[in-house]
């Protein structure tokens, strides 16, 4: 399921293996790239960058042209070298780029668009994407400031929601609430700053933590588990996510699910180690 660390990955690596080079041939099965091909040849053009904006990939070519690309749920850029066989099937091809060294290749991708700068700035969701977690000049004022402001809100929704900060997909929508002891279907007003803090570091620790480069000359896409729990046995990568009805790896109590949000999307929490209320509890204790 890609989420900002996968689409970060996958930039890091396209931008290795394309960055600089002259794309020598180009293929599509969508009709709109296709035209734009057609009158604004993407051959003979210099790949400038490779970019991540939360869960969008960007690809830069010379002569103001932009290749933007969402995996959703199921799309994947791969990497191989021209006379590698590819990994799953040519019925599942959406976009090739070659270049003399290298052929990237979109499988299942289900939204692909070519843009100038301008238009790119008319976007109807990139401009108002939230601070990116994994950039380096993260603004984290900017990202509180946005989470107070949907005060009455579910917390669970509001790390989903790209423009508050762009990146966080359901697996991590749920681990960061663990790992801060929140639970996901508190209202933002509820909250204390501390918490607030806390969702966001873990926010950008975790995910850091799935896009560390472990090899600056390596040019491939990330293909291993999402891990959240810094324990190096698969079967317990993560704490909560998809583990409904198994005993929470704190306190052992069994993990619960329910679907939130518009888009029904599962929450997992611990209902022992993450509490609904606990402050309107002590709240209460307090006014007696």
């Amino acid at each position: 399921m890609p989420e900002g660390d996968t689409i970060f990955r996958a930039a890091r690596a396209l931008h290795k293996a394309l960055a600089g080079s002259t794309v020598t041939g180009f293929e599509t099965q969508y009709a709109t790239l296709a035209r734009t091909n057609d009158t604004a040849p993407v051959t003979g053009r210099i790949v400038d960058k490779v970019e991540a904006r939360g869960k969008w990939l960007l690809i830069h070519f010379s002569g103001d042209l932009i290749l933007v690309t969402h995996m959703l749920m199921s799309g994947s850029w791969h990497i191989y070298r021209p006379v590698e066989r590819w990994r799953r099937p040519r019925a599942q091809m959406r976009i090739v780029l070659q270049t003399s060294q290298y052929e990237a290749v979109a499988f299942s991708v289900p939204v692909a668009q070519f843009h100038t700068a301008r238009s790119l700035e008319r976007h109807a969701v990139i401009p108002k994407l939230g601070p990116d977690l994994l950039k380096s000049g993260f603004a984290e004022d900017d990202a509180k400031a946005r989470i107070r402001a949907r005060a009455e809100e579910e917390i669970g929704n509001v790390l989903l929601d790209q423009r508050v900060m762009a990146g966080i997909g359901n697996v991590f929508k749920s681990e960061i609430c663990f790992v801060c002891r929140v639970h996901p279907f508190r209202r933002v007003s509820s909250l204390s700053g501390r918490e607030i803090d806390c969702l966001i570091d873990s926010a950008r620790r975790l995910m850091s933590a799935n896009v560390a480069d472990t090899s600056s000359d390596q040019i491939a896409i990330y293909t291993g588990l999402r891990r959240t729990t810094g324990r190096s046995d698969p079967a317990a990568r993560v704490w909560v996510y998809r583990r409904k009805g198994e005993p929470c790896r704190r306190c052992g109590t069994m993990v619960e699910m329910r679907r939130q949000g518009p888009g029904a999307r599962s929450t997992y929490w611990c209902p022992e180690c993450q509490p609904l209320q606990p402050f309107a509890t002590a709240k209460a204790r307090g006014q007696r």
